[in-house]
């Protein structure tokens, strides 16, 4: 194997010249992908699902446990490599997010031309965690924001308000979607300060060209609590819970509750250079009057001045003109006598 092969696949870790072992053992027999649909709230439509991992060993049932394990084993490039192949193979015609683990950045995986990710056809959004961003600041603004450039792929920040980092470092990265921490999520509906902190999220989010998912959504009164607030999709178990095939859901709220106004709307400018309906009437009429029909009390009036004005004496100089005589009709030739010169 070349130099630069190696460069591309080998991470530091002198057991991975050995046999494969632990996480490095895995193959995609041994990893199964869920799916968990992500709805907007304004249509109550699909938008996307989020992919899952689950491991099917015992030693690895929570993923959690397989993470932290990748972590400790420096394999993170390699579980996610299975976990991305699982989860294109499984999912083709529909929107997926799929988590990142920062240390993928650095062990170069993500970066080979041959990763899932440049072969999906329908849209694809990497997240990763707020914590992460800020740890691997540097490498998200590098390796990450090149392949998302590179793949045409779009960049997610997870577990965004979760407080492990600052705002600007985030903004920094100008993620396509934010998706709110659920301890922020949970009981919304019953804590107004939490509403007023995430209605305020949302709001610099969407100034700065971000949409905003709600996770950990588990009851239709915390569904209408981010409804009430802005937020652009949900995704939780009051929608459908992780699963494959990828689950249907049954969206509960009717409509959105959009948040109430603040100030007074103002009606929109009467457009110019066009006519109204009344306008158009009117120069309808201008253009083909209607001839005028007197009422029988204004013809009265007028009758009566007339006849008035005749009986006035006129002044003395005056001189009506007179009518012409009629000229009396010419007689009728006889007719002609036959046998006459």
């Amino acid at each position: 194997m070349s130099d630069e092969r190696l460069r591309w696949t080998f991470n530091g870790d002198p057991d991975q010249a050995g046999s494969p072992s632990g996480i490095r053992a895995l193959t995609g027999e041994d990893i199964n992908m869920v799916f968990q649909p992500i709805v907007e709230i304004a249509t109550g439509l699909l938008f996307a699902h989020e992919a899952l991992v689950r491991c099917k060993l015992p030693r690895y049932a929570s993923p959690q446990i397989l993470l932290l394990e990748a972590e400790k084993e420096r394999a993170c490039g390699h579980l996610g490599r299975i976990i991305r192949q699982q989860t294109f193979e499984r999912c083709q015609d529909t929107a997926l997010f799929v988590n990142v683990h920062p240390e993928e950045l650095s062990q170069r995986w993500l970066v080979r031309p041959d990763d899932p990710i440049f072969f999906h056809e329908r849209e694809v959004y990497l997240e990763i965690t707020e914590s992460a961003a800020f740890t691997h600041y540097d490498l998200c603004m590098s390796v990450l924001k090149d392949v998302c450039a590179r793949a045409g792929v779009h960049l997610v920040v997870d577990d965004y308000g979760a407080g492990h980092s600052n705002l600007a470092r985030i903004l920094d990265l100008n993620p396509k979607i934010v998706k709110l921490d659920g301890a922020l999520i949970r009981g919304i509906d019953k804590d107004p300060r939490r509403q007023i902190m995430v209605r305020h999220m949302v709001a610099l989010c969407t100034d700065l060209g971000a949409k905003v998912v709600a996770e950990c959504i588990e009851t239709v009164e915390e569904l209408k609590a981010v409804a009430d607030q802005g937020v652009h999709f949900a995704q939780g178990y009051v929608l459908a819970r992780p699963a494959f095939p990828p689950p249907a859901f049954d969206f509960p709220l009717s409509r959105r509750t959009l948040p109430s106004a603040t100030g007074k709307q103002r009606p929109p400018p009467k457009p110019i250079g066009k006519l109204t309906v009344q306008d158009s009437s009117s120069a309808v009429q201008m253009a083909n009057p209607r001839p005028s029909i007197p009422r029988p009390d204004a013809v009265a009036r007028v009758a009566e001045s007339a006849s008035r004005a005749s009986s006035r004496p006129g002044p003395p100089n005056s001189k009506r003109p007179s009518k012409r005589p009629t000229p009396p009709p010419l007689p009728k030739r006889p007719p002609p006598i036959s046998g006459a010169r």
